[in-house]
This record gives C-alpha cells, sequence and structure tokens, in this order.
C-alpha cells in the first residue's frame, strides 16, 4: 500500500493506494501517530484507491478515534469504494466515523 500526503494550513489529507491490511496498517499507524498530525484541524482519508481493509486496518482508524476527538481534530473519510464501505457498515463504524462520497463534501465539515 502507498500513502500520499497532502496539506494545506487546515487539513491533512491522506490518500491511501492498495490494501490495507495488517503489514500496512503499520504505515498507516505511523502516519498517524505523528505528533504533527494533531495540528491540523481535519483528517481527511481519501479512500478511492483503497481497494481492501482488513480488521488491522480498521483497528488503526478506531485506535486514534478518541486521541483525535480529545485534540479536536475532525477524521473524515472520502471516496470510499462500495466494498470498503461495507465493511465499515457491517462492524457498525459508519455511525462512529464521518464518511461522506466526495472531498468536496469531507473539506466542507
Amino acid at each position: 500500500m502507498k500513502i500520499a500526503q497532502q496539506t494545506t494550513e487546515n487539513t491533512l489529507t491522506l490518500s491511501l493506494d492498495g490494501e490495507l491490511d495488517a503489514s500496512s496498517s503499520v504505515l498507516l499507524d505511523t502516519e498517524l501517530t505523528k505528533p504533527e498530525v494533531l495540528d491540523y484541524k481535519k483528517v481527511l482519508i481519501d479512500c478511492q484507491r483503497l481497494n481492501y481493509i482488513s480488521s488491522a486496518g480498521l483497528g488503526v482508524f478506531i485506535s486514534h478515534l478518541q486521541r483525535f476527538q480529545d485534540a479536536g481534530v475532525k477524521l473524515v473519510f472520502f471516496n470510499m469504494q462500495e466494498k470498503v464501505h461495507n465493511v465499515f457498515e457491517i462492524l457498525g463504524l459508519d455511525a462512529l466515523m464521518t464518511i461522506v462520497p466526495s472531498e468536496a463534501e469531507a473539506t466542507a465539515i
């Protein structure tokens, strides 16, 4: 999996490309653990090229959720493929996390 970063003054966008499984979730965790991530008001996760997510990948997002909320950082997912979105829905994570269809909607939050 590849993770591309794009930043603006208040927003960090991470674009995920490939499969987020046990081995690649370590890369994502490393990115989200960096202290400077909390300097942004929003962390947007572009899932357009995310083809698969395992429980380990979901665990990374869940493990950072409270930290982001405590710091006032919004975590927003967008461009999620249906098969990935279904995993979030089945586990009820769509109720815990903000998932929107487009980057424009993610940016507007």
